[in-house]
Formats: C-alpha cells, sequence, structure tokens
C-alpha cells in the first residue's frame, strides 16, 4: 500500500507569519497547482490514488478536489488533517511573539501550550487517529494533501522515527512524500521526501 502525502502549495500570507489552523487561500490558482501536481506525480511513477483525503482548510481542500476529479475518486475532508492550533500566535509574525513565550514552548515542545492552542502531543494523538482508523486498516494506495506538521507526524508514526528529528526534514510547499507499507511485514518504508 502506498501513501502520497502532499503539502499545499504557498499560501497567500505574508512569510514569517504563524498561521496554523487559520483558513488561509493559496497564493496561486488552485487548479493550475492541482495540474502541476498531478504532472509531479505522473513523473515520480507514484500511483493514481484510490482514496483521496485532505484537510478542509482551503489551501489544501481546494487542491484536493480538483486532485480527486483527476483520479476519479472521491475526496474526504477530516479536521484531523488539520495543521497544528497555534492558538493566540495564530495570525501573528513569529518575530513578534514574546521570546519567553517561544522558549517556553521550545523548552517543552511536546506538552506546552504556552499560546492557548494545542500541544504537540495533543496534535500528534489526533494525527495518530486519523492514520490508525483511516490510513492502517486500508490497502488500496491513499492520496493526502494537507500541512507539513501534519506529514511530518504521519512519517513519525510510520517510519518509527522520533517527532523531533522529522522536524528537522526540510518540506517545500507542494513538497511530496511517499511512504509505502509492506504487505508481508507491515512495516512502513520511505519512497520519497520532500520530492
Amino acid at each position: 500500500m502506498d501513501l502520497i502525502l502532499i503539502r499545499h502549495p504557498a499560501p497567500a500570507t505574508d512569510a514569517g507569519v504563524c498561521y496554523g489552523k487559520t483558513d488561509v487561500a493559496l497564493a496561486e490558482d488552485a487548479s493550475a497547482s492541482a495540474v502541476a501536481m498531478a504532472a509531479r506525480l505522473a513523473a515520480l511513477h507514484a500511483p493514481p490514488a484510490r482514496a483521496l483525503w485532505s484537510s478542509p482548510l482551503v489551501r489544501c481542500s481546494s487542491v484536493a478536489a480538483r486532485l480527486a476529479r483527476h483520479f476519479g475518486c472521491a475526496e474526504t475532508l477530516d479536521a484531523r488533517l488539520q495543521e497544528i492550533d497555534f492558538g493566540t500566535w495564530e495570525r501573528m509574525r513569529w518575530d513578534e511573539i514574546d521570546r519567553a513565550e517561544i522558549d517556553a514552548w521550545a523548552a517543552d515542545l511536546q506538552h506546552a501550550r504556552t499560546h492557548g492552542g494545542e500541544s504537540v502531543a495533543q496534535f500528534n494523538a489526533r494525527v495518530r487517529e486519523w492514520f490508525e482508523t483511516c490510513v492502517a486498516p486500508a490497502d488500496a494506495s491513499c492520496h493526502v494533501v494537507t500541512h507539513a506538521g501534519v506529514m511530518r507526524a504521519i512519517a513519525s508514526f510510520a517510519l518509527r522515527v522520533p517527532h523531533e528529528q522529522c522536524l528537522q526534514w526540510a518540506l517545500d510547499m507542494a513538497g511530496i512524500v511517499w511512504l509505502r507499507r509492506h504487505a508481508a511485514s507491515g512495516d512502513w518504508a520511505l519512497v520519497r521526501w520532500n520530492a
């Protein structure tokens, strides 16, 4: 089984702004982005989607709807695939957030909630629930249009790599992560990262 994770294209927001669960539009046309994404997937020889999941945030769902039409499959929106909720930090510039708050958050990355939103542990539990109920029992290839945080969390679960390590891996806008589960062992392997 192949799991193709697709990061949304660049959003229409200024660089340096915190926009986790904030619903921001894409900087470019969703149809053109989907066409480009489909061409990249074909060039990678990725299997066609039999199921397509998406975060309901428009920067993902607008592309996912068009990819679903391209692949001739249903699109399923799931709130568990949204980016982390940064609480009071949402829509703030990172350099305007109190440095002491950021330091307190970084000191206990898994459990701190200095912003009042989700802790990383809460976020990971939400994403893991989706992964275990929607992907683990599946046997057909699945494509997911989502966010960098979600993709790193899924890679951490599937590959059994510490979350902190996955946070260090570069992941571009519209980047593709391809995971494959081996039928015999059930183990996941990384086919491509940030393709």
